[in-house]
C-alpha cells in the first residue's frame, strides 16, 4: 500500500511528515500566497462555504485542518493540534465539520472522511471546499498551464520555496473528480451528498449530512 505525495507515491507512515513540511516551510507567507494565486478569489470561496453552513448560536462546528484560522475566525476558538484521520474528540460531538483544502493533504481520505461522521451528531452537517476539476476542456486546458507554469514560479519568488506549490499543484491533480469524491462521502456514511462547482470547476463546496 502506498500513498500520494504530488505525482509520486510514498510510503503512508512518511507522508504526514512530508505534508507537514510543506506547511512549516509556507506557513509565514501562506496568506499572502492563497491571495496571490487566485486573485483573492478564494476568500469568496470560503465566504460562500460559510453561508451555507449557517452557523447558529451554541452549534459545536470543528474546522479541520484550520490552517491560519481565516475560516474559523471568531471570538470563541478552542484550537487543538490533532489528526484528521484520528480526531482527539468524542463520537457526535458536533453539529457541523468543516474542511478547507486540507482533505487533499490526508494519508488516507476515506479514513478522514469516516472520522468526520465519527464526530458530527445525527443530522450534523459536512462541508468540504477543496480544488477540483473544470469540467470544460478549454478551462481545464488554461487552469493547468497556470497551475504548472505560473504557480510553482509564484511560490519561488513569493514564498522562497518552489518545491512546496510544484506539490501543490501535482496534489490537485491526483485529488479525485468531483462525482468520485462525491461517492467517497457517500461511502463514509453521509447522506445527501452533492457539490457545488466554483470558478468553472477550479474549485467546489462538497457537502453532506449524518443520519
Amino acid at each position: 500500500m502506498s500513498a500520494t505525495f504530488g505525482f509520486r507515491d510514498v510510503d503512508p507512515r512518511e507522508k504526514p511528515g512530508l505534508v507537514r513540511g510543506v506547511f512549516d516551510r509556507v506557513a509565514s507567507r501562506y496568506d499572502l500566497m492563497n491571495d496571490v494565486m487566485s486573485a483573492g478569489v478564494h476568500r469568496l470561496w470560503k465566504d460562500a462555504m460559510a453561508a451555507r453552513l449557517n452557523p447558529q448560536p451554541g452549534e459545536t462546528i470543528i474546522d479541520c485542518a484550520g490552517g491560519t484560522g481565516d475560516m474559523a475566525l471568531s471570538p470563541e476558538i478552542a484550537w487543538a493540534v490533532g489528526d484528521a484521520q484520528g480526531l482527539p474528540l468524542p463520537d457526535a460531538c458536533a453539529d457541523a465539520y468543516v474542511i478547507s483544502f486540507g482533505i487533499r493533504n490526508v494519508t488516507d481520505i476515506p479514513a478522514a472522511l469516516r472520522e468526520a461522521r465519527r464526530v458530527l451528531k445525527p443530522g450534523g452537517r459536512f462541508l468540504c471546499l477543496e480544488f477540483s476539476r473544470p469540467p470544460a476542456p478549454a478551462l481545464a486546458r488554461l487552469y493547468d498551464a497556470y497551475s504548472f507554469r505560473v504557480i510553482p514560479f509564484m511560490g519561488e519568488q513569493i514564498a522562497g520555496d518552489r518545491e512546496s506549490y510544484q506539490y501543490l499543484v501535482e496534489s490537485i491533480r491526483r485529488f479525485p473528480d468531483q462525482k468520485t469524491f462525491q461517492s467517497l462521502i457517500e461511502a463514509a456514511g453521509f447522506r445527501r451528498a452533492g457539490y457545488t462547482n466554483f470558478t468553472g470547476g477550479v474549485a467546489a463546496l462538497h457537502h453532506g449530512w449524518a443520519v
